[in-house]
């Protein structure tokens, strides 16, 4: 007979709460992870046998765990994957099957166009401007690191069929619930201006200076609502598009790394010997601008989204592991790529336009008769270049046509990290606030709030002075990393909610020396760029603000070590509550209805 769960409040105490075991006979419940979206966002437990009679316990409610779901809302809910992609059984290959790698194949690509956003190609091409082939190791190994935590995220949506946000929403207290929120939509909304702003770059330079930056901004705009509705002729002709854009990064800059001819010898000395000798001040400050760029907060909540797409059943153990080890050899396969286009950028930048001074190029620029001769003046300091720079000293060395495919490739960049940047946005709303709006009307909100500011920045600032305006950009991004990187080692790291899947204690250390490296070599970008800033009330205002930012980076901390074992700080005299701040399923009464 089947079994009806009601879920009740735990009471206080000082330790973490537990799911209780489930036990039951198999074939008595289905698993609603082969239904609709719709089905799934309502309070269920998917709780069946699984291969060995194992059970996985998760939620997929998009209400309070802690109260029963809304019996009388019928309303429809639509999300940009209402569909799920069917795994195909492939009883010829146990181990390993082409036809499921090919079934997961497509989150890890739109996770991995952040690591492509226009944000991150100005990062590849100052590096190689300013320090060579030197910081060449710190892509790889900040692309490295950047593959472990994108593991993290993936496999917190896969087991719980919840993605950050939701996780976030259901465990953590309203107030912290909505700092939180608050902080994540600050990052996305940074993100998404230097995303918004690299594409109006790109079609100012394809227009050869006639379309204005606020005119770019507006036709973005315009061609990302366009395209955002491409996933209601189906997901997978979604994720084609995004791998066309893709495409046309490689293409675009793999033509500069062909012109250029950047030496491969040098090329592999950067990459696999960590050395940077000579280095300065601004050669240490771009290697942490990397790490920077690198790993965006947003990505983390995107990426344990996207993973819901596909149709797994997480009541079987099997397909669950079958899943996660899938989605990590797609990730590393996107990765790998985006990897490789950013090698473009950066050795055609230091092959060509290392230690090259503003009298060089502007000599150089002068004898081809290029319109962007006046954007270096004729001095002796060292050459100071961005996405627009970038790509008018490619066309004053390379010809025009290294500056209109400079340009094609940065308006792929920009245009398919904005979308991807509203995905974000969606899910991070979605997620934390429970909206039940229309899609238009969500869509129509989340991306007000990250263009209106976009917007007065391209109508009041002209397209050869915005260096200073992606330098802040880069700095509050990173200030927001802590707030997608510790709730994700926090919640994969509680059996409570990842059940046998949590991390185990290699990922716990080394997830936590991670962060907290990230984390450091952030702060240090912050502060560095602060005292640039040269006024003592900006000084004053930074120390107060950081008082308040570092009492919310604790709390989140405190509950992420106790997530990973330090259970005497939840009863220790911290200073915090009695018992600590995570709601935490606690108890699971099973009572029989007839059927």
């Amino acid at each position: 007979m089947p079994k009806k769960y009601t879920l009740k409040q735990s009471s206080p105490g000082c330790e973490l709460a537990s799911v209780a075991n489930l036990n039951q006979s198999p074939g008595h419940w289905k698993s609603p992870a082969m239904g609709n979206w719709d089905t799934e966002r309502k309070a269920s437990y998917e709780d069946a046998s699984g291969e060995h009679g194992e059970v996985v316990s998760t939620i997929s409610s998009s209400m309070n765990p802690l109260q029963p779901p809304d019996a009388s809302s019928d309303e429809p809910f639509t999300t940009y994957f209402d569909s799920k992609i069917p795994i195909p059984e492939d009883e010829k290959h146990s181990c390993f099957s082409f036809r499921k790698l090919w079934a997961f194949t497509g989150p890890g690509f739109l996770m991995s166009i952040a690591y492509l956003d226009p944000g991150n190609i100005e990062s590849d091409l100052q590096s190689g401007a300013i320090a060579g082939f030197k910081l060449l190791w710190v892509l790889l190994l900040s692309t490295l690191i950047g593959l472990l935590l994108q593991r993290l995220a993936a496999r917190l949506g896969v087991v719980t069929g919840l993605h950050l946000a939701e996780v976030c929403n259901r465990q953590y207290r309203k107030v912290p619930r909505i700092i939180l929120w608050l902080m994540v939509e600050l990052a996305i909304i940074g993100s998404d201006m230097q995303e918004v702003i690299g594409s109006a770059i790109a079609i100012n330079l394809l227009s050869m200076g006639k379309i204005p930056l606020w005119g770019g901004v507006l036709i973005t705009i315009a061609d990302t609502f366009v395209f955002l509705f491409l996933d209601k002729y189906g997901l997978r002709k979604l994720e084609a598009f995004f791998g066309f854009l893709i495409t046309i990064m490689a293409l675009t800059f793999g033509y500069e790394y062909v012109t250029v001819r950047p030496s491969q010898e040098k090329l592999l000395k950067g990459l696999f010997i960590p050395n940077c000798q000579n280095c300065g001040t601004p050669q240490l400050e771009q290697a942490v601008g990397i790490v920077g760029a690198v790993i965006m907060p947003h990505n983390m909540y995107l990426h344990s989204a996207l993973v819901k797409s596909r149709q797994v059943n997480r009541a079987n153990k099997r397909e669950v592991r079958e899943a996660n080890k899938y989605f990590f050899i797609e990730s590393c396969i996107a990765l790998f790529v985006s990897f490789i286009i950013n090698i473009f950028v950066v050795t055609v930048f230091a092959e060509a336009f290392f230690e090259k001074t503003n009298a060089d190029v502007s000599a150089v620029c002068m004898n081809t008769s290029s319109p962007h001769t006046s954007l270096f003046p004729n001095n002796n300091q060292t050459l100071e270049v961005d996405i627009y720079k970038g790509g008018a000293v490619l066309g004053c060395y390379f010809g025009p046509a290294a500056l209109y495919i400079w340009a094609i490739g940065i308006l792929a960049a920009g245009q398919s990290s904005t979308m991807t940047g509203t995905y974000s946005g969606q899910f991070v709303m979605e997620g934390f606030l429970n909206l039940r709006w229309s899609r238009f009307a969500r869509v129509l909100l989340t991306r007000s709030i990250a263009i209106t500011p976009t917007l007065f920045v391209a109508i009041f600032q002209d397209v050869e002075h915005l260096t200073g305006m992606n330098d802040f950009l880069n700095v509050l991004m990173s200030l927001q990393l802590p707030f997608a990187l510790i709730p994700v080692l926090t919640f994969t790291s509680l059996p409570s909610v990842m059940n046998d899947f949590a991390n185990g204690l290699f990922w716990k250390i080394g997830g936590g020396l991670l962060i907290l490296l990230i984390c450091s070599i952030n702060v240090y970008f912050v502060v560095d760029y602060v005292m640039s800033l040269n006024h003592m009330a900006l000084y004053v205002g930074a120390a107060v603000l950081s008082v308040i930012y570092l009492s919310f980076v604790a709390y989140l901390t405190w509950l992420c070590l106790i997530a990973l074992g330090a259970s005497v700080l939840a009863c220790g005299r911290t200073g915090f509550a009695a018992r600590p701040e995570l709601f935490l399923l606690n108890d699971i009464d099973a009572d029989p209805v007839p059927r």
